[in-house]
Parts: C-alpha cells; sequence; structure tokens
C-alpha cells in the first residue's frame, strides 16, 4: 500500500507511538510525505528548543524507511483546485494546507495515514484515520 503520512502521524512515528509504527509497518509498501507536511515540521522544529535534534531525526526517518517527498507541481496543484471546490460545493471546510495534503495524496494515489477525522470529507482520497 502507498502510505501518505500526515503531521501528526510523522509526529506520533517519530515518538515510537506502537499503533502508528505497527500500521506503518504493516501496510507501509511505499511511504510518501507532502512537502506541506515537511513545511509544518519545520516550522515546529523552528519553534521548539531542539530544532537540530528534530531536524536530524527526521532526515534519519526518511532514510530508514525510504520515504518520497511529495512536491508542490502544477499537477498537484490542479488537483487541490479540484478537492477545495468539491468541499465548497459541499459546504465542508478543512485547513488549507490539509488541501494541499490531500492533493499530493491523489497525485500519488496512495491512502493518507492521519489522526484528523475532517479528511474523510474529502471524496477524492483514501484515509485511515488512527
Amino acid at each position: 500500500m502507498k502510505l501518505v503520512l500526515d503531521t501528526n502521524i510523522y509526529c506520533d512515528y517519530a515518538e515510537g507511538l506502537d499503533e502508528t509504527v505497527d500500521v506503518i509497518a504493516t501496510h507501509g509498501e511505499y511511504i510518501y510525505i507532502p512537502s506541506i507536511v515537511v513545511g509544518e515540521l519545520a516550522f515546529g522544529f523552528m519553534h521548539g528548543k531542539r530544532q537540530q535534534i528534530n531536524e536530524r531525526k527526521l532526515r534519519q526517518i526518511v532514510n530508514r524507511l525510504k520515504i518520497e517527498i511529495i512536491d508542490v507541481t502544477a499537477d498537484v496543484a490542479r488537483k487541490y483546485a479540484i478537492i477545495y471546490l468539491a468541499l465548497k460545493k459541499k459546504g465542508k471546510k478543512i485547513p488549507i494546507n490539509d488541501v494541499w495534503i490531500a492533493a499530493c495524496c491523489m497525485e500519488v494515489g496512495g491512502t493518507l495515514l492521519t489522526r484528523d477525522k475532517h479528511f474523510r470529507v474529502v471524496d477524492k482520497i483514501d484515509s485511515i484515520v488512527l
């Protein structure tokens, strides 16, 4: 399975939460992180007191799990528009970064692994909500 990790899932994995580690180990044949997640993590690292340690840990996890970073391309931007328009038509709102994360997930045909229940309203992607 192609798993796309949301920010909260990366954090759970980095902290060694059993359920998250098990799901990734069991279902993560291919693992992706959207560049938007990398940005959210970088902000958190810069805002905290352990920036260098957290950045090093992120690099180590990306290398160990062979995680591919999903860049924002013109194709991803178009998928963002499709998802955002569909949500608007349904009268549903989710955080704008999460629309971008969903677009990245749609781009690779992956399943989003997240703790955020609001992704369930996104029809264009599959998700596993822990």
